[in-house]
This record gives C-alpha cells, structure tokens and sequence, in this order.
C-alpha cells in the first residue's frame, strides 16, 4: 500500500494534497506534477510512502534538478514507484544503465535450451564482478541535506522511522494542512 503527498510552498505557508501516482511512470512525470502544483516555481516536495517498508521525498525548486532521498534504496528498489525514485546517478550507475538490465533481464531465457531445462554444455558461470555493480545498496542514499534548509537535520531526517511524513511536515511548518488532506 503506498501513500503520497505533495507539499507546495506559497507566500501564504504550505499547501498540501494527497497524490495520485497513478499516471506517473517515471521520475519526469514526477517532476511535471510537482512543477504544476508549484506556485511562482517555489519549492515542492513530494513524499511517497510505501507501508513502513521505505519511504522517499523528492524536492523540486523551480526548473532545477529534483533532489531525493529514499529511506531504504533496497526496499525501494522492489517497488514500482521506489524504482522511478531511484536514478542511475544516485546508484551509481552510467546513464541507462537501468534500461540495459531490464533488456538483459528479458534475454534470460534465451539460452537455447527448453524453459527450465539446464544447458549441460555450458561450463560454470564465472564469477561476475557485473551482479555487484547492480546491486542496490541497502539502507538510506540520495541527498541528506534535502530538507536541511526547511528545519529538518540530515541526522533528523536519518532517524525517521514510522509516521516520517508527519515529522517532516513539522519540521517544515506544513502540520495542519497536511492533516486537513489526511
């Protein structure tokens, strides 16, 4: 079960919603959701949750790069929304490199041998330094200091566990108009 919400400054305070992601597929329909509900290309952040498994915040501020956060990049990466969260940049990938295991992924089984039948011919696989290059680090990764400006710590935002999104929108003055879309 996931939960998302965003969070756009105004000279008023902060406004909050909850959020679809329903269309979002990628991490620039993310950005275009954000950059429509900024206002004068203010900040917006955007917290997706998913159960108490991990959660991310991405801030967008203006036409500037987006800057994110994933509590659990491990976590995050079996999930469909943790996987648009989760660049090649911040895994430390070269560009596309995603799109490149997800076509070798499909090639499995293309292997010349009948589904699931083992191919005797084959000598043992090597060991691959590749699997380690792809293996998404468990634990927090993204940038710390997303929410430093705003009130909150990159200690503070390191120690979050359930019920982040309140702590977030207290550190940042959003409490009662998150609370008025919970």
């Amino acid at each position: 079960m996931y939960f998302a919400a965003l969070l756009a400054r105004t000279e008023d305070g902060w406004e909050a919603s909850d959020t679809e992601l329903d269309d979002v597929e990628t991490l620039s329909d993310l950005m275009d959701l954000a950059r429509d509900a900024s206002v004068d290309e203010d900040t917006v952040l955007i917290y997706i949750e998913q159960e108490d498994a991990w959660f991310g915040v991405v801030r967008v501020d203006g036409e500037e790069d987006p800057r994110i956060y994933v509590s659990d990049a491990s976590a995050a990466a079996r999930s469909s929304y943790g996987e648009i969260l989760l660049t090649d940049e911040m895994l430390g990938r070269p560009p596309g490199a995603g799109d490149e295991i997800a076509a070798l992924e499909e090639l499995v089984d293309l292997d010349s041998t009948e589904d699931g039948e083992p191919d005797r011919t084959a000598a043992p696989a090597a060991e691959d330094d590749a699997s380690d290059r792809d293996a998404v680090p468990a634990g927090p990764i993204g940038e710390l200091g997303v929410l430093a400006d705003l009130g909150m710590s990159e200690k503070e935002l390191l120690t979050l566990q359930t019920d982040a999104l309140a702590e977030i929108a207290e550190a940042v003055g959003a409490t009662e108009v998150l609370e008025a879309v919970r």
